[in-house]
């Protein structure tokens, strides 16, 4: 097609209104198809390992700090994107963008149940519903896409029309129906989706499987991690897949090695942008001790329509003000049984509970629900009409109940787990108004009623990979419901003071001087925003690489490009030329106040595993065929009883093959490298057993079919206590040699405010309620602690005249150092750049040094740092180290940084 490229995704980016991150898959999807590294073509499986390959090289290229490898068996790739997002919107941008510029016309969509499957047909299929993704796309008027599913594909006469794309929704739930090696008749069966009139039937299959361009998209992608579907999946050998999801791991916690965008949980609460903020409410100086639980929960359902009448008083001010749709709140109420659901339902609908106001506005959805009413009002909860105020739930709300009006919840009894909680929280991130944040604090919050969880839920607001991290304290007074809680944003230093610059350049009355210091701040601006991003440049090796004059004309071009969009278009000559005069001067500024940092991925490499070759302990497999009866007894007054004797299968394979397909259903045992061993250890166990049987072939094969289950867990058991596995270390990415100073956010109680560094914080525990600011050499003006001793190491730091440059307390972003299996991310105290050197510090309490997960840690901060110092020497940078330093030794004053560098450097001796 002969579209330019630049104009259909700025058309598709407008259209469905994509927000910033969606927008950057999107874009980064093009970049790797326009460039080669993704082959948009159905590959042959005699040429697909070495393409494959090819394409994997050129991906670690361009997303070094998170592509590994493909993990199937033709081109795919994950987005990596937080819930609330809209992952259903990105996936409505990349149908209409491989449609205009590809010709793509055959797309493939898997839905993990069958919620999200209805879910997906409507989405993409019905232009009557709200969410419709195709909305006012133009290119769809006359031929809109064909949604198929597997139980009309008969009826889809116009599925082969060359003119309409065609959108298969598949459910994974059927997908794996039955996908387990069956048998029937003594044959062995296929799969429901290859066998012939059911579900699909064999020549749905067959088509799919010839289509030369078909892309599948995979919502919820970590559950099609399977062997069964991921088999499947690549013998239709599309020609790309695209994953998506909010939890990159597979069932075993493995993380996935085809992340190429990464728009984490985390980073979103960071941004604070797409999800709500989320608080935990408790009441302030009330003591829960003394309380019985069954008035501990009364008080919490009373605090929750507190929380709840707030909240919709909040909302109708917000839309009332500006002319929108009052959106209406409701409460989620987790219960641990379907009979303390019931209690609870008869409770808040009776007079007792607030007069009676919420009867006929609480629906209970559990297990026993047989009222398609009431169903069909949970998924319409969002709906102004509806009446519901009050959802009353037992277990996990399921992925595909995602609903943006969920204000308040409450967790009850043995449904009042910390997991549950940050489960349930996660379901209640999403945001009404355009999924954007409002700045109106009370209508971008989601609140959770932990009166005897409190302090559980602040305790775990301390590990950086809990949702947690990002929550909010409240304490329920009789007054209010409330501190007010404000984000406070700490970008960059350079950031910090283009905003400032700003502000003096928009009180310039002369009018021609402010328009030409505005074109000349819009071009630091912009070079500020791009120049960190040449760190993935060929011949970018470390800063001042940058002053290259074909470095520089390509960062010209790049600028060139953005101001021909949107306002900045109509001064776009004056902004470049501006960009071209001060370029120099901005590249030292950034250098001078940013620490360098490569990024580059440390992760655990892969173990090594092994199992011992031994003989099987056979001294208990003394085990007799079963007399297999079937028992008969009339129902009349006689009561006779008969027996019948069950006819066995006459086509029962080898016994040991019997052993061995049972032992290999257990995950460890990988068959294809230990099956020598696995066979000697099933005839052993045959030998055993046909020794103690003394009886026919037959009688053989019987007896260890009956018995199989028992005989492979025996055989596991066994097995598994020769079983080894061995660390090999880290390994890491490719180097980027900088990238930009990662922004911090905060949360802050107005009531505290903000303090001075170095003003003395009495009692010690408030010191982490403040924000600090008054910093000199920090890379940012603004600072949270979470200890005493980096609060004083900060100090010591600052009062370093000869040995320090510049610091930083590195913003999560900043690295991607991995210190353990589970994908846990080691977050640095503080950066420290000295003349000749940089520092990773950490200032750690004194009796957790030695611990398991600090020692842990610094493995992996050390083997950053030597691979940051063999780049660096071979691009004339400074050398990393790593310093570990106990919380008694942080003393102002008394002591200088070069002290701690000659105490406590770590090596990896």
């Amino acid at each position: 097609m002969s579209e330019n490229p630049d104009q259909v995704l700025r058309e598709i980016k407008n259209r469905l209104q994509l927000r910033q991150p969606l927008a950057e898959s999107l874009e980064l999807l093009h970049t790797l198809l326009d460039s080669g590294a993704l082959p948009l073509r159905k590959l042959d499986p005699a040429e697909a390992p070495v393409a494959l390959r090819a394409s994997a090289e050129q991906l670690r290229r361009h997303c070094p700090d998170l592509f590994r490898d493909f993990e199937r068996g033709f081109p795919s790739i994950t987005c990596s994107i937080a819930t609330g997002v809209g992952k259903t919107r990105l996936m409505a941008a990349v149908i209409l963008y491989l449609y205009r510029l590809h010709g793509v016309r055959n797309f493939f969509i898997l839905a993990p149940n069958l919620t999200i499957y209805n879910k997906l047909i409507r989405d993409f299929g019905d232009p009557g519903y709200e969410k419709y993704v195709f909305r006012g796309v133009s290119d769809f008027v006359a031929h809109r896409p064909v949604v198929v599913t597997g139980d009309n594909y008969a009826q889809q006469s116009a599925l082969f029309r060359e003119q309409e794309v065609r959108i298969n929704v598949f459910n994974i739930a059927k997908f794996n129906a039955d996908n387990k090696v069956s048998k029937k008749d003594g044959r062995v069966q296929q799969p429901r989706l290859k066998r012939m009139s059911e579900y699909l039937g064999q020549s749905y299959w067959e088509y799919l499987s010839a289509l030369p361009d078909l892309v599948i998209l995979m919502d919820e992608a970590h559950r099609y991690h399977a062997d069964a579907s991921r088999r499947a999946l690549d013998e239709l050998r599309p020609v790309l897949g695209l994953e998506l999801t909010a939890t990159p791991f597979d069932s075993n916690g493995g993380a996935f090695r085809n992340v190429v965008y990464e728009y984490s949980l985390a980073r979103a609460l960071q941004d604070g942008k797409y999800v709500k903020i989320p608080a935990v409410a408790t009441r302030k100086d009330f003591n829960f001790k003394n309380v019985s639980e069954g008035d501990t929960e009364r008080l919490k359902l009373d605090d929750a329509i507190s929380v709840h009448e707030d909240t919709r008083q909040a909302i109708a001010l917000y839309a009332r003000e500006r002319g929108l749709p009052v959106v209406k709140p409701f409460v989620l109420i987790a219960c641990s049984s379907i009979e303390h659901a019931r209690q609870t339902l008869e409770y808040v609908t009776s007079d007792a509970f607030f007069e009676g106001k919420y009867a006929g506005k609480v629906i209970q959805v559990d297990s026993s629900t047989k009222d398609d009413s009431d169903i069909e009002k949970l998924l319409t909860v969002e709906r102004p009409d509806n009446p519901v105020e009050i959802v009353i739930h037992v277990g996990m709300l399921k992925e595909g109940w995602d609903v943006n009006n969920l204000y308040t919840i409450v967790p009850l009894r043995a449904a009042n787990s910390l997991v549950l909680i940050e489960q349930t929280l996660g379901r209640g991130l999403r945001l009404p108004y355009g999924g954007e944040r409002t700045g109106v604090e009370k209508v971008d919050m989601v609140t959770v009623i932990a009166h005897d969880n409190f302090e559980k839920v602040v305790t775990a607001a301390k590990d950086p990979n809990s949702i947690f991290q990002k929550v909010k304290q409240i304490d329920l007074g009789q007054a209010d419901i409330g501190h007010p809680v404000e984000i406070i944003d700490s970008p960059s230093v350079v950031n910090t003071r283009l905003a400032t610059e700003r502000q003096v350049v928009a009180a310039i009355q002369d009018e021609k001087e402010r328009q030409r210091r505005t074109n000349a701040l819009d071009a630091k601006s912009l070079l500020v925003n791009i120049l960190p991003s040449l760190g993935k440049h060929v011949e970018v090796k470390k800063y001042d690489d940058l002053l290259k004059p074909s470095v520089q004309q390509e960062v010209i071009r790049t600028l060139e490009h953005e101001v021909s969009r949107g306002q900045l278009s109509m001064f776009a000559g004056a902004i470049v030329e501006e960009a071209k005069t001060s370029y120099a001067a901005i590249v030292r500024e950034l250098q001078s106040n940013s620490i360098a940092v490569p990024r580059f991925v440390v992760m655990p490499a892969p173990a090594e595993t092994w199992f011992d070759h031994f003989d099987l302990d056979t001294t208990d497999f003394n085990f007799s065929k079963l007399e297999l009866e079937l028992i008969r007894i009339t129902i009349d007054q006689g009561r006779k009883m008969d027996t019948i004797e069950v006819r066995r299968n006459d086509n029962l394979p080898a016994p040991e093959s019997i052993l061995m397909a049972e032992v290999r259903g257990y995950p460890e045992i990988d068959h294809g490298e230990w099956s020598e061993l696995l066979y000697k250890l099933a005839l052993q166990a045959v030998a055993a057993i046909n020794n103690s049987l003394a009886g026919t072939d037959k009688d053989l094969r019987e007896t260890v079919f009956d018995h199989r289950e028992r005989l492979g867990a025996k055989i596991y058991e066994q097995m598994m206590a020769h079983f080894h596995l061995q660390e090999t270390g880290l390994e890491s990415s490719e180097v980027v040699p900088f990238t930009r100073v990662e922004p911090w956010s905060f949360s802050m109680f107005k009531d505290f405010g903000k303090k001075h560094f170095a003003e003395n914080i009495r009692p010690v525990e408030a010191i982490k309620k403040y924000v600090y600011y008054g910093f000199a050499k920090s890379c940012h003006p603004e600072y949270k602690f979470d200890s005493k001793a980096e609060k004083d190491f900060a100090i010591i730091l600052e009062d370093d005249q000869d040995s320090v440059l510049q610091w930083m307390r590195p913003a999560k972003q900043q690295f991607r150092i991995y210190w353990n299996r589970h994908g846990d991310q080691y977050q640095p105290d503080f950066v420290v750049e000295t003349k000749d050197t940089i520092y990773i510090v950490e200032t750690k309490s004194a009796s957790e040094l030695g611990s398991d997960e600090v020692e842990d840690k610094a493995r992996a901060a050390l083997k950053y740092c030597t691979e940051a110092t063999l780049y660096q020497q071979e691009n004339g940078g400074k050398p990393w180290r790593y310093l570990l330093i106990p919380h008694t030794d942080v003393i102002p004053v008394q002591r200088s940084f070069p002290y701690y560098v000659k105490t406590y450097l770590k090596t990896n001796a």
